[in-house]
Formats: structure tokens, sequence, C-alpha cells
């Protein structure tokens, strides 16, 4: 075994290293900032090896247009490395520069079980009563997510709140390969969810996420949008009559309410509770500027710097490229060795 694969320190012990990705799927919002790539960056901080990924693969479970997918994947790079992800730091790359995450999924598809996949909750969700149209891949999606966090041996999973069953599945994909095989080769992944706002809320209904998928464009906050187009949106952004309450107990049954602090929250890394000591008593109309000139002032220059960076592909390229490489050197010999765990001669 290569000492790129002697990740294991002892029986049980795997060497910390963090692994999270995001679907070019186009249209970056306040969510995915907030929910992921802000806590992507702020993971750079802590002294663990982090691998965060643009998961093409993952986006043709579901058609793309070829030109709409390839700008889409660079327009996600832009917004790691706008919102401050250090590629030198971190490893950023796409997953289909490297194939073992294709590999790896295949083996993963003779481990999990149809009865695991049918009860994944985003297979409802996305394919609904029209199950027998939908693609094989999105059925098997969640086995090569399994792959992409497992090729890594990644330790951690930085994920919102609806992608928690899928590293669950993880966990029960990896146990079951030790198991069968009778190894501890691969660890037991842990889902890393924490934040103000691990999950942003519509500006028009706070109950419903915020999505680039809603038709009105002034329920989100785009990572593209300006200065003067984020502070006209939370100006008009749905609240309701009552003042700003001294303690998160009073936000309960105040979707509008709870979603802009949990944002005014995350924005200012802060926790509810220290907000709401500092605006507890506050009409809309004195805490909505509050959180525009916050917004404003870090969303802004991300806007502005994916901006410039979308001017120059090649380089984006570049940088997804080196990524690559770096992340194909993990992941060779972990797959080696799952081959040779399995039994084919190599």
């Amino acid at each position: 075994m290569t000492d790129a694969v002697q990740t294991q320190s002892s029986p049980g012990e795997f060497k910390q290293r963090v692994f999270s990705g995001i679907q070019p799927s186009g249209g970056l919002t306040l969510g995915n900032y907030l929910g992921a790539i802000k806590r992507f960056v702020d993971m750079q901080e802590n002294g663990i090896e982090t691998l965060y990924c643009v998961v093409d693969m993952h986006a043709i479970t579901v058609w793309q247009d070829p030109a709409a997918l390839r700008r889409q994947t660079r327009e996600l790079a832009a917004g790691y490395l706008a919102a401050g992800l250090d590629p030198a730091r971190s490893i950023l790359f796409n997953q289909s520069q490297v194939s073992q995450h294709a590999e790896l999924g295949w083996i993963f598809n003779c481990v999990a079980r149809m009865g695991w996949m049918n009860r994944m909750t985003q297979w409802k969700d996305k394919a609904g009563k029209n199950a027998e149209k939908a693609s094989l891949g999105l059925f098997a999606y969640p086995s090569l997510m399994a792959a992409d966090i497992l090729v890594y041996h990644a330790t951690h999973v930085p994920v919102g709140e609806d992608q928690k069953q899928h590293v669950e599945l993880t966990r029960d994909i990896a146990a079951k390969f030790n198991h069968d095989y009778g190894v501890d080769f691969f660890p037991l992944s842990e889902p890393v969810i924490e934040g103000a706002a691990t999950r942003v809320m519509s500006l028009r209904d706070g109950s419903k996420k915020m999505s680039k998928s809603d038709p009105s464009d002034a329920s989100r906050i785009n990572m593209t949008d300006d200065a003067d187009t984020i502070a006209q949106k939370i100006r008009k952004a749905k609240t309701d009559p009552e003042a700003l309450p001294g303690e998160t107990e009073g936000l309960k049954d105040r979707p509008e309410a709870r979603n802009l602090v949990n944002i005014y929250a995350a924005l200012a890394e802060q926790s509810v509770d220290q907000v709401l000591a500092q605006v507890g008593g506050q009409q809309f109309s004195q805490f909505k500027p509050l959180l525009s000139d916050l917004a404003v002032a870090k969303l802004a220059p991300i806007s502005g710097e994916m901006a410039r960076l979308m001017q120059d592909p090649a380089e984006i390229d570049r940088i997804l490229g080196q990524g690559a490489e770096r992340a194909r050197a993990i992941a060779a010999p972990i797959l080696a060795r799952t081959y040779e765990i399995v039994g084919m001669i190599r």
C-alpha cells in the first residue's frame, strides 16, 4: 500500500479530510453561499485537508445543454474563488476530470441495495410520478455521491440539512463494504451541519427554501446581483408587522423574521442570540437597512470578482485542471486498494 492511501492511523481512525461538492446547475444564490461556499472557505482555517468539487457528473442526471454546462461549471468555480477559496490551500476541481469517482461509483452500485435507493427522499421528489422516465443516473445518484466522498477517505462532509440523508447512505455503503470484505478500509464519514443559515429561505415566503428555480427573481439574492439589486431585494423582502424579539424563542412561528435574522447572523458571523441582543425591539423599517448594508458589504465584492474571473475562462480551467491532478493523486491509490480488496487483477 502506498503512503497516499495510508490515511488510517489505527483501526477505526482516519486522517481528517473534508470533501464537499455543488452541482453546476447555474444561478448561484445567497443560499448556496451561506449554506455551502462560505462554510467551505471557513474550513480552510482549520488545518484539515479540504477538497471541494464541482460535481458536473451529477448535473447530467437530468438533461444539460453542453454549452450551458461548461459555462455553469466555470461560474461555480468562479463563485468558489471569489468567495475566498484558495486553490493553494484547498483542492478545487470538477468531478469529471477525476475518473476514480465513476470507477468507485460502479463498485458502490454493486454494494448499495435497491431498497436503500428507493427510500431516498430526493429520488422521490425529483422522479415523482414519472419515475419510469427518470434516468438510471438519477436513481443511482447517491451511490456516486458516496464514491465522491469515500474515494478520498473523507471523514467530514459539510452539507445542508437536505443532503444529510445522502451522507447517512454513504455511511451505510462504507459499513457494508467493510463488513462484506472483512476490512476496516472506508471511514464512516460525518455530516457537518452548522451555522445560523445553513438553510436560507425565500425572501417572498419564509416557509420555502431560497431557490434559483423560483419564478420570482425577488425571492432570492443571486451571487451575480450588484449592490443596488441586493439592497432593493432586501427592502422588498416579506416581513410581518411585529417588532423583532429580544430572544430566539420570539422568532417561533415567524418564518420571514427568522429568515432575515438568520441571514444577518450568518453574514455578520454572529449567533442569532447575539444579533437579537442588538436589534431586539426594532421594527423592520430599522432592521432592513442594517441587513442591506451588511449584505452589500459582504456580497457585492464577490459578485464583482466573479464577473472579473468569468472574463478569463482559461484561467478557471487551469485552476480546475491543477486541482484535478492533486485530487487524482489522493484518489488513485485508494481506488487501487479497493480493487485489490474486491479481488480484481490489476
